[in-house]
């Protein structure tokens, strides 16, 4: 059944006894030093530290950039040991404010020290050889049109006389045209792989046991409720692993560590697995990397080309493209309405059971709490217009204590 409320200028199309096709799951997941990853994780990061900066010094988030590309660098391995031959290069690129009334923002700053500090998290053999270059401007965005010689207010986003100028301070509206999707429960193959990549490439007890274990991980899935098919790719690193021998011993553990979770997780499923499916053993051409992880060698990572807000890629559910980590955790519907699309879904489900899915569709300039569109499938029959209403406004009528968990860290994204 199909209903729509017109409520002024949103509208909310609800769908009830929908359900998605759960016959075949698909789903991939990139790890936590994946190259994409990376881009994502550090945009966040360095978002969040120049959010914070701001707001605990001259009282708001002042505007600022959400584009980042890691450029791979080179690297060389052998049995035992590697090194670094040329730095990873770390693009931050946007626009960002410099100066707010008195106060100067010390953008350049805040961002190398962001940035050394992630990789001596992630992968401090790469410490010493990152290099930053910034292309982060204070130009506006289209739309400063000159008049009489009046300066245009658009024109001052960058370089306020006060937050006080800033529009976002008197009503948040949506900052451009977009959407967000969300949709829960993850079926049970999504939670699999959710939590393999997790044990193989978050810090834990796996690879706390494991010192050759990089966290470039990546898995495909491929199964339905009687069969699943994974390929893993997970790096080894150089420096511990002595020989051609132990590669395949520890290429051997990761698969039977992924049996063991799928004995627990998915015991009437039979499942197979592959690892490093390209290794090319007697030409000793293996997935051994001195960090643990491909930025190290040539391979790039940009923002947004990696997992969605909720971890996962799934093709076979409904997808968006826009890149969360980075943008503006204040007014930038690219970020918002994920997140809340994603939180809106959960309570549907928590309070109603089975599937739902939710889209949010900004207008721009309009109200950053009533999205242009909200369409809502769900699987229950038994809700209606007005219990989906209460649960989002829930929601949307709370983004400023969501940018709050946003920016100190509550939230992580992908």
């Amino acid at each position: 059944m199909s209903t729509t409320e017109d409520r002024s200028d949103t509208r909310m199309t609800l769908e009830t006894g929908w359900l998605p096709n759960a016959t075949v799951a698909l789903v991939e997941r990139k790890g936590w030093g994946h190259p994409d990853t990376l881009a994502d994780h550090l945009a966040e990061e360095l978002s969040g530290a120049y959010s914070r900066w701001t707001l605990d010094e001259v009282g708001a988030v002042l505007h600022h950039f959400d584009k980042l590309a890691l450029l791979g660098g080179l690297s060389e391995v052998s049995y035992g040991g590697g090194r670094m031959l040329e730095p990873v290069r770390v693009l931050v690129n946007g626009r960002a404010t410099r100066m707010c009334g008195g106060v100067r923002v010390p953008v350049d700053l805040l961002i190398v020290e962001t940035v050394r500090r992630f990789f001596a998290v992630r992968l401090p053999e790469l410490v010493e050889y990152v290099r930053i270059e910034l292309n982060v401007t204070t130009n506006s965005s289209p739309g400063a049109v000159r008049a009489q010689d009046e300066e245009p207010e658009r024109a001052s986003w960058f370089a306020p006389a006060s937050v006080d100028q800033l529009r976002e301070r008197r009503t948040l509206i949506s900052n451009d045209t977009s959407l967000g999707t969300g949709w829960a429960p993850d079926n049970r193959i999504e939670a699999f792989v959710r939590k393999l990549v997790d044990v193989m490439s978050a810090p834990g007890e796996f690879r706390g046991a494991r010192p050759w274990c990089g966290s470039d991980v990546k898995v495909m899935a491929f199964g339905d409720d009687e069969r699943l098919d994974v390929v893993l790719c997970v790096p080894q690193k150089s420096a511990h692993v002595p020989n051609r021998a132990a590669y395949l011993a520890n290429r051997d553990d990761v698969i039977e560590q992924c049996r063991r979770l799928a004995a627990v997780d998915l015991p009437d499923v039979k499942a197979s697995f592959r690892v490093n499916a390209r290794d090319i053993v007697e030409l000793d051409e293996l997935y051994l990397t001195y960090t643990g992880s491909s930025i190290e060698s040539g391979d790039e990572g940009v923002v947004g080309r990696g997992n969605r807000i909720n971890g996962l890629i799934t093709p076979l559910r409904p997808m968006n493209l826009e890149g969360v980590n980075g943008k503006n955790p204040v007014y930038h519907v690219g970020k918002l309405y994920n997140v809340a699309a994603q939180r809106i879904a959960r309570r549907l489900h928590e309070r109603f059971g089975g599937y739902a899915e939710v889209h949010l569709v900004s207008a721009t300039g309009q109200a950053l709490a009533t999205p242009w569109q909200t369409m809502v499938r769900m699987s229950s029959t038994d809700v209606t217009e007005a219990d989906v209403r209460t649960v989002a406004d829930e929601v949307l009528l709370n983004f400023p204590a969501l940018t709050e968990e946003v920016i100190r860290g509550g939230l992580r994204f992908a």
